[in-house]
């Protein structure tokens, strides 16, 4: 059957509310079904884990324009905030199991509140290589942390995933809101409201030692098991991996929003994995080889796409989009900068939590889309044509729901449209084109911000360099 043609029931996502077919008893029964095998203890600390692992992130990004002032591309700050937590994943997977859990979130959450003391109590007219020192300790903390965390949820079943994911999903909107909050509403200094944040990884800390449930993870260290192991001692044995084979792609999508098999939960399949993957590596490389040429045009692109626009836009573009103070609602210039970043991540944030309801199966109309806004905005900066600052608003707005929705659509699509066999795969290699765009607009970045704003200069329009290190 054509996708276009599904109900929103039979393709496993929830029907628009106020549709024909949208009841308060679909919508319970999913609900319901969603948490009946969910402790709440396990849901609460992951969701916390997701949301303060990727928090310092985004409050680090909030925060460039006050960190380095008008003198340093902000591009900088990103590739410090980046490229660590990159180079992290790359190699760490390979001895990080070495070192048990509660060893790694204790180091991961002291440099991470390291790295943000050391951003805060640095004066502003020192040099800047202690601030980026500051920022690849968190961003080595995060990327570290996300590993750890990801491979803990194999412990803990499927709901434990999808409450990490809505925790960092409400970290890029609680992070932009918190620092837009403690300097522009509370009047907090930019160093107290560091000095603030350096205090959230212990938080991390109690979500680990008090609130998450530490039997299945004793149990499976004792018995040095490999598979996942079930909360409660009576529960059934998991699926025969005939049962797994049969799962519809078309309800792939699904998979976060309700209870079913999965491959941890069978020792027979699991150890069917690793013995493939022992057998004849090389085979198994050029296969993957073959596999990630395949997803190039499909998803890769469109996702690099979209993440390279809209990273340029957010640190190359948007430090020189600034109006007369007397026609915005700011009182300083610094303001414009996280607002911008709130907005952009309010709509991340909507974009991303949506999938239940609205699908996107064409990516690359959503981002070129992106591409557009990037040169829109770019346009403005050069010709000063946008009459306010309220119409930028909405455009950064736009901005966050276009990139969020290409991220989750561009997963959903691999969820249903890559056999079951390769999705694994399909789906971490994926992840990489958003961290390669991010990557490459970092660099764009520190030249296009200088570019704009030398531009801004000679045309009588200043106000770039008028904005000091916080």
């Amino acid at each position: 059957m054509p996708l276009a043609s599904r109900s929103p029931t039979s393709s496993g996502l929830l029907p628009m509310p106020g549709s024909p077919s949208a009841s308060w008893a679909l919508y319970s029964a999913r609900l319901t079904s969603i948490f009946q095998n969910a402790e709440a203890a396990v849901l609460v600390a992951f969701w916390l884990f997701g949301l303060i692992n990727n928090v310092l992130y985004v409050v680090i990004l909030s925060a460039a324009q006050d960190l380095v002032g008008s003198e340093v591309p902000k591009g900088l700050v990103l590739l410090a905030d980046v490229l660590p937590s990159f180079v992290t994943k790359l190699i760490a997977p390979y001895f990080i199991h070495r070192v048990p859990y509660s060893a790694r979130i204790i180091f991961f959450a002291v440099i991470s509140s390291v790295g943000m003391l050391m951003l805060a109590l640095t004066p502003p007219d020192r040099s800047i290589g202690s601030k980026m020192a500051g920022i690849m300790l968190a961003s080595l903390s995060s990327g570290g942390g996300e590993l750890s965390f990801l491979g803990l949820t194999h412990y803990y079943g499927h709901m434990s995933l999808a409450a990490w994911g809505s925790g960092t999903g409400a970290a890029g909107l609680l992070g932009a809101g918190l620092y837009v909050l403690l300097t522009d509403w509370l009047g907090f200094s930019v160093k107290d409201s560091l000095l603030a944040s350096a205090y959230l990884p212990v938080i991390m800390l109690i979500s680990f030692f008090l609130i998450l449930p530490r039997r299945p993870l004793r149990e499976a260290t004792k018995a040095q098991q490999y598979y996942y192991q079930p909360l409660h001692e009576d529960d059934e044995a998991g699926p025969s991996s005939s049962s797994v084979d049969d799962i519809p792609t078309a309800n792939a999508a699904s998979s976060l929003l309700t209870p079913g098999p999965s491959l941890c939960h069978s020792p027979t399949i699991a150890s069917a994995a690793l013995s493939d993957a022992r057998e004849d590596s090389p085979s198994r490389m050029e296969a993957n080889l073959r596999r990630a040429k395949s997803l190039f045009f499909p998803y890769m692109l469109p996702l690099f796409l979209v993440y390279l626009a809209e990273y340029i836009i957010n640190q190359g573009v948007s430090p020189t989009l600034l109006f007369p103070l007397e026609s915005s609602p700011f009182r300083e210039l610094r303001d414009f900068y996280p607002m911008y970043g709130f907005l952009y991540q309010l709509g991340v944030f909507i974009s991303r939590s949506s999938i239940a309801f609205i699908r996107i199966h064409h990516l690359y109309p959503a981002s070129l889309l992106q591409v557009a806004n990037l040169v829109l905005l770019m346009l403005h900066s050069l010709l000063n044509f946008i009459p306010n600052v309220y119409v930028v608003f909405v455009i950064v707005f736009w901005e966050g729901l276009l990139g969020g929705g290409v991220y989750v659509n561009t997963f959903a699509e691999i969820m249903e449209n890559v056999p079951l066999s390769e999705r694994e795969f399909s789906l971490g290699a994926t992840s990489v084109s958003d961290s390669a765009g991010i990557c490459i607009a970092g660099f764009v970045s520190m030249a296009m911000e200088v570019w704009l704003c030398n531009h801004q200069v000679q045309h009588g329009r200043d106000w770039c360099k008028k904005i000091k290190v916080g």
